[in-house]
């Protein structure tokens, strides 16, 4: 059974990296890919935890396993190491290989190959090492990514709904849900992880496509940090009523809009015991 090695990060969702693992699969369907994605920072822009890198990278490694699956491939993932030399390594050190596939952005954008990764790779992978390139800027990914921005109304009824219309419209429709931690870099962990854990679990349960993770305690940091991480077609964000939401008080739709240029949609929850409850 050949046993591949995928390196890849902003590009995971790449057609190039898609299509390189399905020719590989057609020719062979016992073939086993094991994604790893070094949870590297964002380019520029604020203060972003070490906790939410990690998440970040998770949330890639979860929807790119998620879209593969769906093509029939055998597909394991995990989060490496921050430097990418690194987190191919530790992989080639754990298991064995027969090939390595690396996805990166074009010469000129990408990070790894200014500092001639491929080359580093081939000289110490032992196994052959396949070097794809997608180019974002002008291919786009080839899905729909909305970024869903919610805390108390996670797992509101006109969330889910406005999420299944959603997707009806695109069948490649793919959600990354963010849940900004209340209370402070540390406190309320555990709260916030059992909000995005039962939202997620509903939200499958209604057949979308979802991976979500913890943000920054400020929800227009969490939103800003998260559209830097991944490349978002639009933004939901879910608050509860206006009297009622700190959000809206804080003018977050207003600033997001400013700030990221991309279509912003708001979700009024409904007041009802099922929202309170979550």
């Amino acid at each position: 059974m050949p046993n591949v090695l995928v390196i890849a990060n902003e590009t995971v969702g790449g057609s190039a990296l898609l299509e390189a693992a399905l020719s590989r699969h057609k020719a062979d369907p016992s073939t086993h890919f094991h994604l790893v994605v070094p949870q590297t920072r964002p380019r520029s822009g604020l203060v972003i935890y070490d906790d939410a890198v990690r998440h970040g990278a998770q949330v890639r490694v979860d929807l790119a396993t998620t879209v593969m699956q769906g093509h029939g491939i055998d597909i394991t993932g995990d989060v490496g190491d921050g430097d990418p030399y690194n987190a191919a390594m530790d992989a080639l050190r754990d298991a064995k290989y027969d090939e390595v596939i690396v996805s990166t952005l074009p010469i000129g954008e990408s990070r790894w190959l200014g500092r001639d990764l491929i080359q580093r790779f081939e000289e110490e992978a032992g196994v052959p090492v396949t070097h794809v390139v997608t180019d974002l800027k002008a291919e786009g990914l080839p899905f729909h990514i909305t970024l869903v921005v919610a805390n108390r109304t996670a797992s509101d009824d006109k969330l889910i709904a406005r999420m299944k219309e959603k997707a009806a419209d695109n069948e490649q429709q793919l959600f990354i849900v963010v849940i900004p931690q209340e209370g402070g870099q540390g406190h309320h962990a555990g709260a916030a992880r059992a909000r995005l854990g039962n939202a997620l679990d509903r939200m499958r349960g209604e057949g979308l496509t979802v991976a979500g993770m913890i943000g920054d305690p400020d929800p227009y940091d969490a939103t800003m940090n998260a559209l830097q991480f991944f490349n978002v077609n639009d933004v939901l964000i879910s608050t509860l009523p206006e009297e009622r939401s700190g959000w809206l008080r804080q003018q977050l739709l207003p600033r997001v809009r400013k700030a990221s240029n991309i279509d912003v949609e708001h979700i009024i929850a409904e007041r009802t015991a099922s929202t309170e409850a979550a």
